[in-house]
This record gives structure tokens, sequence and C-alpha cells, in this order.
């Protein structure tokens, strides 16, 4: 899409938002379209749509905003796996446009943005060229690979005037955003300690490689990640405990686990420190990679210590006079009590969504920024990876925030970045 284009289009979308606010109590109060149809709501009013990567979780995206959106309208799809694509094609229906190559989605004029669903090893590259695409985007966490990709996506929604919302989305559940303001707020004392508990990777015997089943684009699947023979363990929802897409449960929950710690501890725009491996236990055998027993200790400059575990999943914040635990939506307190305040309307300070995708939409319509904007997704990933690069070379590493460096030995500061194949590139 043309940068003026890009620019008409999204002041369409943002004075057609103003009069939406004025006229109706939420934008999903829409009524006349439904997601995949024009309906009777006009062009101007409807925001357009690609998903791109339609395994279970670009599914979960399609089947929330059917639900939950009526001022929307998907347009494409694109998945290097053909039955993905064809049912996803299918659900939508209404001449949806199924694409093998995402970046003939992002070629169409007609989408406004897109949300990105691919295994972990494409959402910076998927997100750079979105944002270089003039399009706005969901990405799902974590937002990169590496530590230098993260900041790649930054610097691209910058650039672009993007509205960039990474997948974090217990940010817009309520009971979470008050556990985070009681604990800065100082409801449970002096914060001392938390807990982010990931759970463990699992173990997988060797299976021998086998040609890709029919329909499956492999090399493009690979993309940018070193060249691999295909095993069905390999690839399709089980990409996750391999070094080359993923870090295991440090991504995912990690990093959106990682993302309420920091929320909570007033650090989602810096990090720690310092990061020390305490435990760290691999797969003596078999074909998956990613630690199956860890414990990192990461230290911040206001004196909180963040421990992440491969023990059961939750966040846990424990101050001197009390505790409050996070799993999914879930809150609990040492205090029951504290969960049923009414705090101060000037105590309020931390951004307020109710749903993740809705407020992602409505900061496509109004250009603010959303609850989970790629700064806060970058740092969140950061500390995912800077937890495995501890665990992985069994080294304490000493961290500058601001610059973004290994300072206590510069030879660490390669596992930062990694090479991709050609020819892909940032």
């Amino acid at each position: 899409m043309g940068r003026r284009n890009t620019i008409r289009r999204r002041a369409l979308l943002h004075d057609a938002g103003r009069l939406a606010i004025g006229t109706l109590a939420a934008p999903y109060m829409l009524t006349g379209a439904a997601l995949g149809t024009a309906g009777k709501v006009p062009a101007s009013r409807r925001i357009t749509l690609g998903i791109i990567g339609m395994g279970a979780r670009g599914m979960y995206h399609l089947e929330r905003l059917k639900a939950r959106r009526h001022d929307v309208e998907l347009l494409a799809i694109a998945d290097v796996y053909q039955p993905h694509r064809e049912r996803a094609a299918r659900m939508v229906g209404r001449g949806c446009r199924a694409h093998a190559d995402y970046r003939e989605l992002l070629a169409c004029r007609d989408i406004d943005a897109v949300v990105i669903a691919t295994p972990d090893h494409w959402h910076a590259l998927t997100a750079i060229h979105a944002c270089n695409a003039g399009k706005d985007v969901y990405c799902e966490t974590p937002l990169s690979l590496t530590i230098r990709e993260s900041r790649q996506v930054v610097y691209a929604a910058e650039r672009n005037a993007t509205i960039c919302q990474v997948g974090s989305q217990q940010r817009s559940e309520p009971q979470v955003r008050l556990a985070c303001m009681l604990v800065r707020q100082g409801r449970i004392g002096k914060l001392e300690r938390i807990n982010v508990n990931v759970g463990a990777s699992p173990v997988c015997q060797i299976e021998p490689d086998e040609a890709p089943p029919t329909g499956l684009d492999w090399d493009n699947w690979l993309g940018p990640a070193p060249w691999s023979a295909y095993t069905p363990k390999r690839c399709i929802g089980t990409f996750r405990w391999f070094y080359d897409y993923a870090q295991g449960t440090l991504s995912d929950p990690g990093s959106r686990y990682h993302d309420i710690a920091q929320w909570g501890n007033g650090t989602c725009q810096t990090g720690p420190m310092k990061i020390e491996p305490v435990v760290a236990e691999f797969p003596t055998h078999g074909l998956y990679e990613t630690a199956t027993r860890f414990e990192v200790k990461h230290t911040y400059g206001n004196g909180v210590v963040l421990h992440t575990t491969s023990q059961a999943c939750g966040v846990e914040f424990h101050g001197s006079d009390g505790w409050i635990k996070v799993h999914e939506a879930r809150v609990t307190a040492s205090d029951p009590q504290l969960l049923t305040e009414t705090l101060d309307v000037r105590d309020a300070r931390l951004h307020d969504s109710a749903d993740h995708h809705s407020n992602w939409l409505d900061c496509i319509r109004t250009r603010r920024q959303p609850a989970c904007n790629a700064e806060i997704g970058c740092r969140s990933a950061t500390l995912s990876h800077l937890s495995t690069i501890a665990l992985r070379t069994g080294r304490t590493l000493e961290w500058a925030p601001v610059g973004e460096e290994i300072t206590n030995d510069a030879n660490l500061n390669r596992w930062l970045s990694r090479p991709y194949r050609a020819p892909w590139h940032i």
C-alpha cells in the first residue's frame, strides 16, 4: 500500500471512530455486518483485516473476533499449510482470499491491519514487513525470537506510526490489572520478590525424517530458521520445543507472565540488571531441545528479585505484608479483602482495557497506544530471552536495559541475535 493511501485510510477510520464513539456505547454494538461480511456498515467505518498463520492460535483469533466485533471485515488469510488455509477460508466464507505467502496478503491495498499468529521464529520478520506495508499489527507473544529482533519491530512500528498490540491478553483482564495496581500501590507492603512459574518443557523420542505432508510448504515454514529435514513433531503444534523456532515454556506462557511481573513491578519498559542461572536441565536424549527443569534469578535496580522457574504456571508477588498471585485471569491474595477494594480514581494509573482485541481495534481508530504496545512487548520478550541465554550458556549476565547490552562479557552479546537463512533478512 502506498504511504499516501495508508494515511488517507487511517484518517477516515479516525474520523469515523470519533463519530462512532459519540453515538454508540461500544464499537462491537455496530449492527449490519459480521466478520467476513460488509453488511450495511459504511466502508469508512469498517476495519479490514488479514490473519497470518491459521493454526490453533490463528483460528482462536478468527473465532474471537467473529464473536466480539461487528465493525471488522476479514478479507484474507495466509498460511503455508494448505489444509489450514482451506479450513479458515471455509469458516469465513463470502469470498475470503487465501494466500500461501503472507507477502501477497501484505501487498493487498484493501487491508488495514493484520493479526500475526505464526510460529515464534516468524513473529518479528512478519511484523516488520507488515509495519512497512502500512498495516496495523496484532502480534502473538513472544514478539520475537531474539532481543535484536524485538528492537527492530519497535523501530518499524515507530517509523511507520503503526498501532502494534502484542498479545499479552492478561493485560486486558480487570482482575489482573487490579492485582498489579495493588502491588504498585504498596497494598502488600514493600515488593520484595516475584516468582514467575512457567511450567516445564516435555521430552520426545527421536523420530525418523520423512517427506513433508501434502500441502505443506516446508521451506517457507522454516523461513529464516536453519534448514532441517521434516519430522512431524518438529512442526505444527510442537515447534515450541526447538530453539530454532522458540524457547519452550519461556516463550509461552513465559513472555506473557513476564509481562505481568514487570507490569506489577513498574519495570515494563526497562528490565533487570543481573540474570543468574540457578538450575538448568536439558533433555539428554530424544528430539526436543528446550529446558525441562530450570530456575533463573533476575535482580532489578529497585531491589526486587524475580525468579523464573519451571514449576506450575502463575505469577506470585511477595511483599513485606502479604502476597498476590495471578494465574491467567484468576487472582488470589493473602488477604482476600484486598481484591474487593474500590480504588480511588486517582490511583487508576495503569492502562485500562476490558478486551485485548477490542482495545487494539479501538486504537486503530483513535491512533492512541494500545494496552501492550511494541515497546512493552519487546521488554517482556527480552526477559524471556535473557533467561534462555543464561540457561544455555550457564553464565551470569550483567544487563544494561538502556543500551540493551550484556556488559560483563562482550562475547555473550552474540546471543542477542542470530543469522537468518538466505534469502530472508531484516
